[in-house]
């Protein structure tokens, strides 16, 4: 559909545009075109689609659930990793489930063709390079961009993902320049077209290591780092079986490594005050580890291919901005790496974000109606939390523009939903001083929101939206289905005592005893799988791998999954009270002077999000419930 909105300077127009075409772009503007909605897809360089900047690889601990999420939600970047992947493994399988999380090493070059053809192929959707320059409004909504050709692009929506673009710097020891990563150009003149919008700049800064000729690498000074077997796909979609074509390399630095970084670290960037942007506590750079851990005899490094057809290795770890004749010194200090040469330098680079208060948890901003944010301009780092927020501002702003003839329609994730909704509720009540990256210790409810049930708790939720077919929520529906079967049957099947059942029982250092015992009695023990199980009834594992490990994991850990959704049904009743977005707060005088500041600024939208905004107290919200009830007209509650 396309509203009758002005066409000028030869028709340009579209429902929703999407600036920038990064991973948090492409989701936005392929879940836009798939609900219908006439969109148009602005980047840069059309060479810059999709682009894997930094690390080749899709997922990682609390990474691989978003991809999942994504995935679940009707997004690409599943189905395009698992078309691309070049090696996977499943991480932390030593733990407990809830932090299971699958990642694979990426083509990159693949990976961008694929997303390449994904998006020129979706009805609905044109792409296009070009910069955005300006953003236009009127009466406090979205009009409409201009190019830096002059082009006004008049939209119903628009979705900001930016990346790192605006206003980069590129910073490797004592030389620094405008540009964005890998050669790139900076978006110079959208800062500043902010900034006269009302919105507060601030720098953040990310770095990449050096690249390495695969040449000039010594493998054998090296451990081998081998991929899991069976290969486990991010997407629900896909049925064929995966294979690993690569394998990573484990090596280390040393003290002549660390000897090199410190009598230099009066060239370093990082410490001469060259850079000013906030860099990521979690992803530091070699220098930033130096400094920061002087005791640790080393630091793993990882080297990671970056395609069939590329000559490239990725030195994992060892991000920098030292200058050139430093990381020659630094790189060769390093086993496996004695004869490397280097074809990228590493280097850091600054950019502009907001602040991400700023925004509601659809991630539209507070200030103007239909202007949306997602990624690295809402001081986020990785491509996994880039997606995430591209699909849930794309599914927003198409809402937005469906919806603007009828009823307000708006997908708020909750964090008892997904951890996409950790990450926008993270973002959006408590704001970022660093680059955000999403860890399974960020959300509370981490043992409901599994990779493996992504599809169960989102899929239903995007068919609903239009998104998801009715093909998968089919598929979702009858592993839903088969699994409860699973469930029943091993609550059902019960082992006698016998000479094969007491033999089974010692194997695996289970205590003998007189009762019979059922298979869900014996899985819910220590260290006891269904593998284990099937030993006593083959049966046991037949049918899809999938879906035998969710039912697996449902049953075994049953009884705690109980006390999490209670604690989840505790907490939406504060979850469940919305407030009204023109509630009072600088009047309401028996809140504190600060929470009164900041609830008015932000707006959070339940009774939940207030209380998680830094600043506001438990006492303040026991003062705003009071005050709810008072004024109960004003309080709608979602679920009646």
């Amino acid at each position: 559909m396309c509203y009758n909105l002005p066409r000028e300077r030869g028709g340009a127009m579209a429902d929703v545009v999407v600036v920038g075409a990064g991973h948090a772009g492409c989701e936005a503007a392929l879940a836009c075109a798939r609900l219908g909605l006439d969109t148009l897809l602005l980047t840069l360089n059309l060479d810059s689609i999709a682009l894997m900047a930094c690390n080749p690889a899709i997922g990682g601990s609390a990474k691989g659930h978003l991809v999942r999420e994504v995935d679940a939600l009707g997004g690409e970047m599943g189905l395009a990793i698992d078309d691309t992947m070049l090696q996977s493994r499943t991480l932390n399988l030593s733990k407990g489930p809830a932090v299971h999380a699958l990642r694979a090493q990426a083509d990159k070059q693949a990976y961008q063709n694929r997303m390449r053809r994904a998006l020129f192929s979706q009805p609905g959707l044109r792409v296009r390079q070009g910069e955005c320059v300006s953003i236009e409004t009127e009466n406090g909504a979205v009009t409409g961009v201009t190019t830096r050709t002059g082009e006004r692009i008049p939209c119903a929506a628009l979705v900001l993902a930016s990346g790192v673009y605006l206003r980069g710097r590129i910073i490797i020891g004592e030389a620094m320049w405008d540009g964005g990563p890998q050669g790139l150009m900076a978006a110079g003149s959208l800062s500043s077209s902010l900034e006269e919008l009302g919105f507060s700049l601030r720098r953040f800064k990310t770095g990449t290591p050096a690249r390495m000729d695969v040449r000039s690498i010594d493998f054998d000074e090296m451990t081998e780092q081998k991929g899991d077997e069976p290969v486990e796909p991010f997407s629900f979609l896909t049925d064929r079986p995966l294979a690993n074509r690569y394998s990573c390399y484990l090596t280390w630095t040393n003290p002549e490594t660390h000897r090199i970084i410190q009598e230099n670290l009066s060239r370093a960037p990082m410490y001469t005050g060259a850079i000013t942007g906030i860099g990521p506590r979690y992803c530091p750079s070699i220098e930033t580890k130096i400094v920061r851990f002087p005791d640790k005899e080393r630091h793993q490094i990882f080297m990671e291919p970056e395609g069939e057809n590329s000559s490239e290795w990725y030195v994992q770890g060892m991000s920098t901005s030292l200058p050139e004749d430093v990381q020659w010194k630094m790189y060769r200090s390093i086993a496996g790496l004695k004869r490397c040469e280097i074809v990228r330098l590493g280097y850091a680079i600054e950019y502009d974000v907001i602040d991400a208060r700023e925004l509601r948890p659809t991630l539209e901003t507070l200030r103007y109606k239909n202007l949306f944010m997602a990624g690295q301009i809402n001081g986020t780092s990785g491509y996994e939390e880039a997606a995430g927020q591209g699909i849930l501002a794309g599914i927003n702003a198409g809402l937005s523009v469906l919806s603007e003839k009828g009823e307000r329609r708006q997908l708020v994730l909750g964090r008892d939903t997904a951890y996409i909704g950790v990450l926008a509720d993270d973002l959006t009540t408590k704001g970022t001083d660093e680059p955000y990256r999403m860890m399974t210790s960020r959300a509370e409810h981490r043992l409901h929101l599994r990779q493996d049930n992504a599809d169960i708790r989102l899929t239903r939720i995007s068919h609903e939206l239009g998104l998801a077919t009715k093909e998968r929520l089919e598929r979702t529906e009858e592993k839903a289905r088969k699994a409860e079967e699973l469930q029943s049957r091993l609550r059902t099947r019960h082992f006698s005592i016998s000479p094969e059942r007491d033999t089974w029982l010692t194997a695996h250092g289970q205590p003998l005893t007189e009762a019979s015992l059922s298979a869900s009695e014996l899985l819910r023990r220590p260290g006891i799988s269904l593998e284990d199980l099937s030993e006593l009834d083959p049966t046991l594992l037949e049918g899809d791998r999938r879906t035998l490990a969710y039912a697996e994991v449902c049953e075994k850990y049953q009884g705690y999954l109980e006390k999490e959704a209670s604690a989840i049904r505790k907490a939406r009743v504060m979850e469940d009270t919305v407030l009204p977005e023109d509630l009072p707060y600088l009047q309401i005088e028996a809140l504190r002077m600060e929470a009164r500041q900041k609830l008015d600024k932000q707006r959070p939208r339940s009774l939940g999000s207030a209380g998680r905004i830094p600043g506001v107290s438990p006492a303040d919200i026991a003062v705003l419930m009071v005050y709810l009830k008072k004024n109960a007209e004003g309080v709608k509650h979602e679920n009646g």
